[in-house]
């Protein structure tokens, strides 16, 4: 009884913290009319910079979370959020980007889709929604869809409407987990190019996929230069070490330049398939090209900064969280000698400080999959064709309701609705509409609301450690 009157205690401390931000609008009892003032009335909310957009309202704010949602009193953090502000008549979209916000105003295509708001989180443990200090222990998926449960329980009495989670990638991966663990929020879940690590040890799905990507002569270039930067290691690793040291970039965490200079080469392949296109195989440097040109392929595909301290060191929540939940893909090299591979691919641990603890979790991943296969209502998971991503993937089950797994051909990590086959297409329009709550003149006409937008809407496929899976933004 005593620890359930500290903990009620301290939960009663945490929302009078919460609440001081609160703002004068509302201390007279007058309701605020203003989006901005109605937005800072919210306990936890406070601004950080309002962005003008034609259309739009744009705000950048923080919102106080505790650290560990279990343990609320164990102090709180300023997790960023951004809204893109249409009408609070309107649908709401939460987007998820697995990894830092974008300050820069930009619509999601399921928001484009439905012509609403939309919420844009950042994900716990990334610059600078990070505790202080920072208890690793507390990036898990179930704490960052705790986060995502109370902004949205924070905002919906002001956007009342339906609210539809989606992300790319990593943020697909985490719209999918939010739904998992709290099914009762969103009205439907858009989650693109997300893969499903059920069984981190069982990769198998990624070497067949590499056996039959594109074309043959496509696939055996790639390997080409891949083969021939291991044969000239010596000479590309000295240019390699110039360069980092031009840069002051250090090799701490991986353990040296010889092993981020392998890792660099054998991510080229994956990388290519992730971010290119099957007409983009002619720009692949032949293997006889000079040791620039391959630096230059090399680079642009994989990045040389990738795998150095300075590169590793933005991403190790996401890093940690693959060595301890989301599983890593193993892939292999039949195409190049094995005595040319000194340390294959490597695991997440190698990227991440040896000060920071890791231990796997077999079970999360399975469990959430399970549920997918059971439970998935009005889900909604887009792939791309020649993704490597979409070689492991989610796939609702006798037990889902509602629920699609479509494939964009010939696309890559940035397949989308848009890009789907006209069939496919105006269902999946159609579903996001209706679960958008829309009405059904609306839903049967089942095409976007709002008009594309350069600038606004984000269409490209964002760059990322590859291969590791990020959707910035």
């Amino acid at each position: 009884m005593r620890k359930a009157l500290r903990w009620l205690l301290a939960l009663t401390v945490l929302i009078g913290t919460l609440g001081t931000t609160a703002g004068a609008a509302t201390a007279a009892g007058d309701e605020p009319t203003d989006i901005k003032d109605r937005l800072l009335s919210i306990p936890g909310i406070s601004l950080i910079e309002e962005k003008p957009y034609p259309g739009y309202r744009y705000f950048v704010l923080n919102f106080t979370q505790p650290v560990d949602h279990r343990h609320p009193d164990r102090g709180t953090f300023q997790q960023r959020i951004t809204v893109l502000h249409k009408d609070v008549s309107r649908p709401t979209v939460f987007y998820t980007g697995g990894y830092g916000v974008s300050t820069k105003p930009s619509r999601r295509e399921p928001t484009q889709i439905v012509d609403g708001n939309q919420v844009s989180l950042e994900y716990r443990f990334f610059t600078p929604s990070r505790p202080d200090p920072a208890d690793w222990s507390t990036l898990d998926i179930w704490q960052a869809a705790s986060d995502q449960h109370r902004v949205y329980r924070a905002l919906k009495s002001l956007y009342p409407a339906n609210w539809l989670a989606t992300g790319a990638s990593k943020g697909g991966m985490t719209a999918t987990y939010y739904e998992r663990f709290y099914p009762r929020d969103m009205d439907g879940v858009v989650a693109y190019v997300a893969p499903n690590d059920v069984v981190d040890d069982e990769d198998s799905a990624y070497d067949r996929f590499f056996a039959r990507v594109g074309t043959q002569e496509c696939r055996d270039r790639l390997t080409a230069v891949q083969r021939e930067a291991l044969v000239r290691r010596a000479r590309l690793e000295k240019k390699y070490a110039e360069y980092a040291a031009a840069k002051g970039y250090t090799f701490g965490t991986i353990g040296g330049l010889d092993r981020a200079y392998e890792a660099v080469v054998l991510d080229y392949a994956w990388g290519f398939w992730q971010y290119s296109l099957l007409q983009d195989c002619d720009t692949i440097p032949a293997a006889t090209a000079d040791d620039d040109a391959l630096w230059t392929s090399l680079d642009t595909i994989s990045g040389f900064d990738a795998y150095t301290d300075q590169g590793l060191d933005p991403y190790t929540p996401y890093y940690y969280q693959a060595g301890t939940q989301l599983g890593a893909p193993t892939i292999h090299f039949p195409g190049i000698d094995r005595k040319l591979i000194r340390y294959g691919y490597q695991p997440p641990r190698n990227y991440v400080p040896r000060s920071i603890p890791m231990r796997f979790q077999p079970w999360a991943m399975r469990d959430v999959d399970t549920w997918v296969r059971h439970h998935a209502t009005h889900m909604l998971f887009v792939y791309g064709q020649n993704d490597p991503w979409g070689s492991e993937r989610f796939r609702p089950g006798a037990g889902a309701r509602d629920s699609y797994v479509f494939t964009a051909p010939g696309m890559n990590h940035g397949a989308n609705v848009a890009g789907l086959v006209p069939d496919q297409k105006t269902l999946a329009t159609a579903r996001i509409l209706a679960w958008a709550g829309l009405p059904r003149a609306t839903v049967d006409q089942a095409r976007p609301l709002a008009r594309y937008d350069a600038r606004l809407d984000v269409r490209d496929v964002e760059r990322e450690p590859a291969p590791r899976p990020r959707a910035a933004g």
